[in-house]
């Protein structure tokens, strides 16, 4: 995948994420009494990564040749994280 295919799914990945963090938001009502609390600190977690997703989506958008895979393996890291943490929060749901 070459930089500008990769800054596009990186893009739609961020769009995804949000998506599905507000998706997670609007669903919490939903969440067994004694996964509240675990559930909200999932989710603050969750919008962490989504910033810190952001952050190197910035990078990616401006990173040098010699920076490239450096900075599109540190996406594709958060990335990945955040899809880890968003199968473990749907466990919190009655």
């Amino acid at each position: 995948m070459n930089k500008e295919e990769f800054k596009a799914k990186a893009a739609k990945t961020i769009d995804d994420v949000s998506a599905k963090i507000n998706e997670l938001k609007a669903k919490s009502e939903s969440v067994r009494d004694d996964a509240k609390s675990k559930y909200e600190s999932s989710l603050k977690d969750l919008e962490a990564i989504n910033a810190d997703l952001k952050a190197k989506y910035a990078k990616v958008e401006s990173a040098s040749d010699e920076k490239w895979e450096e900075t599109k393996s540190a996406f594709s890291s958060a990335s990945q994280s955040f899809k880890e943490g968003f199968s473990k929060i749907g466990t919190l749901f009655s």
